[in-house]
């Protein structure tokens, strides 16, 4: 049975509705609290809930589309209607400054690394959403001038950010409960290694200072967690990438940090459902990242661009059939082959975190939700390398090759991969960096899209750090899905019986499965690409100069003047 531990303990219920004074001092005050681990434990819960991300597919990105298209691309990013909340990181700062309170020493400093690894998380997630903001480590009363301070200078937040994490890697304990759910070294370790690499990443494809400083970071970070973290890649049954994400409980050998669900107390998301209810929809582009089996390039093969779906999944890596419903699909639990309906936008729907059947069913999927695997801090640490131009062979091999070997892929060469770069991936990456290392950089990008789809990070950070967002933007890349030949019957289980029939009527192409039919538009008129929302042409005013920052609150600057407004957003204040 599964036991929730963080998310429903009485205390954080109670916090979840008080203002900035925190609770009433008769029911809970710094004199009478703070004194054992139980406080700080029951304290620090809220952290978790009101941090960490809950179960979720993520924005809308060059590869991922749902029914909600995300406000980066529809151009609803508006200082009118923008908001920020410092609530939690009020409540972080007043438990870090009653830490004295507490006479067990070594729980006191336990407790610090905690607060301290969230205060991290908060503003790195600050900074990569509004570049420069005002930094605090202290609790403010209603008098103190700090309220009305100006921003900080973005580095000098993250240099706070990554001194609050090499606190937390230093004190937070390697192991804490059984289903890692709670921040470890580890955790602490990973997450920083994501900060720098966000933060070094986005200074070197945005023409900033000290691009190097944050990549070493991350490189460091990554190493550490590599050479030290004691987790290995799951490797059970026939499809141990799938199960991983199906799994009741998070697969803790490879997972470092989860997010944990059980129905029985009412703690449950949708994830499952909305596959189909929102459906989520994965892009041509996306299909085209994954490798031949044999490790060529598919995008190498002749007549690739023409390829239906039977075709194109045919012998590719094997991730590609347990992310992607591909012929021979069978879900969990179920018996029978699931034919593709090409009901989602695109055609393309994923199966990664579709558990069995009966968690479909509306919001009833407690499968755990991962927020950090071992894989990313992997490739956080190859690509800070990369980008540095100092990967090694050997740095290879100790982690993108490790996840390849897991997937059952041929090992990705530094020097093969740096003679040829894949002509494709420059396409889809147009911004990389030219250089000697051009080939692996691309390469590394590539183990990222396919090994992390639809997980944490959010996929639309990467292409907001490497400068690639018109990519994501349909104004300049179209959403394409599956390439349908022509119209008819066509087969998608390989049974050789029609399941799927694309016809034309007076009002345009239709697909009809069963007693089913919906519109579709195809690129060509009776053939061509699948195409989603063909008829908004979303991300036509994308602005390189304003739109990898979101705008600064205009509530925020009329109650502080001294806060400034991020290039290019205009809101009538001062």
């Amino acid at each position: 049975m599964k036991k929730n531990i963080i998310f429903l303990s009485v205390l954080t219920l109670a916090l979840s509705a008080c203002n900035l004074t925190l609770v009433p001092e008769d029911e809970v005050s710094p004199d009478n609290y703070f004194k054992t681990e139980s406080d700080f434990l029951l304290w620090s819960n809220q952290f978790y809930s009101n941090n960490l991300e809950g179960a979720g597919f993520g924005s809308t990105t060059d590869v991922f589309l749902s029914n909600g298209i995300s406000a980066y691309v529809n151009g609803g990013r508006n200082p009118a209607t923008q908001s920020w909340s410092f609530t939690s990181l009020r409540r972080i700062n007043y438990m870090l400054e009653h830490l004295d309170q507490c006479n067990d020493k070594a729980v006191a400093t336990k407790y610090e690394a905690v607060g301290r690894f969230f205060r991290a998380y908060f503003y790195f997630k600050l900074v990569r959403t509004y570049g420069d903001v005002p930094y605090y480590d202290k609790v403010l009363g209603s008098t103190d001038p700090d309220i009305y301070k100006a921003r900080d200078d973005r580095g000098y937040v993250m240099d706070k950010v990554l001194e609050d994490f090499d606190f937390a890697i230093a004190n937070l304990p390697s192991t804490w409960e059984a289903m890692n759910t709670r921040v470890t070294r580890w955790a602490a370790l990973g997450y920083a290694s994501r900060a720098a690499l966000y933060e070094g990443t986005f200074r070197k494809y945005h023409g900033l200072k000290d691009a190097e400083k944050y990549l070493q970071a991350a490189a460091d970070y990554g190493r550490e967690f590599v050479n030290s973290a004691p987790f290995t890649l799951y490797n059970s049954g026939a499809t141990p990438y799938r199960d991983l994400f199906v799994s009741d409980n998070a697969i803790t050998s490879e997972v470092v940090l989860a997010r944990h669900y059980d129905n029985q107390y009412g703690n449950f998301h949708s994830m499952g459902y909305n596959v189909n209810f929102s459906r989520v929809s994965l892009t041509r582009r996306f299909v085209n990242h994954y490798l031949m089996a044999d490790g060529t390039r598919f995008t190498d093969k002749e007549g690739w661009e023409t390829m239906g779906y039977m075709e194109e999944t045919k012998n590719r890596d094997p991730r590609l059939a347990q992310t992607v419903l591909c012929p021979g699909y069978v879900q969990k639990g179920a018996n029978a082959v699931t034919p593709c309906e090409f009901y989602s936008h695109t055609g393309y729907e994923p199966i990664k975190f579709v558990p069995a059947a009966a968690k479909c069913m509306s919001s009833s999927d407690d499968v755990d939700f991962i927020l950090l695997r071992a894989p990313e801090v992997y490739l956080n640490f190859a690509e800070a390398l990369a980008e540095l131009g100092t990967l090694t062979q050997n740095d290879l091999d100790i982690s993108v090759n490790k996840i390849r070997t897991r997937a059952g892929m041929p090992s990705l060469s530094l020097t093969a991969a740096n003679s040829n770069p894949d002509p494709y991936m420059l396409e889809c990456y147009p911004n990389v960096t030219r250089s000697a290392n051009t080939g692996v950089i691309l390469e590394i990008r590539r183990e990222r899209t396919v090994e992390l789809a639809l997980e944490e990070p959010d996929r639309s950070w990467d292409m907001f750090r490497w400068a690639e967002c018109k990519q994501c933007l349909q104004h300049y890349v179209p959403w394409y899905g599956v390439y349908i030949p022509g119209l008819g019957d066509y087969d998608t289980t390989g049974d050789g019986t029609a399941n799927v029939t694309f016809y034309r009527t007076a009002s345009g192409v239709k697909i009809k499965v069963g007693s089913k039919e919906q519109d579709v538009v195809l690129s060509e008129g009776d053939k061509g690409y699948i195409v989603a929302y063909y008829a908004t042409d979303y991300g036509a005013m994308w602005d390189d100069s304003r739109d990898y920052l979101w705008p600064i609150p205009a509530s925020q600057r009329t109650l502080n003047g001294n806060l400034t407004q991020n290039p290019g957003y205009v809101d009538g204040v001062n």
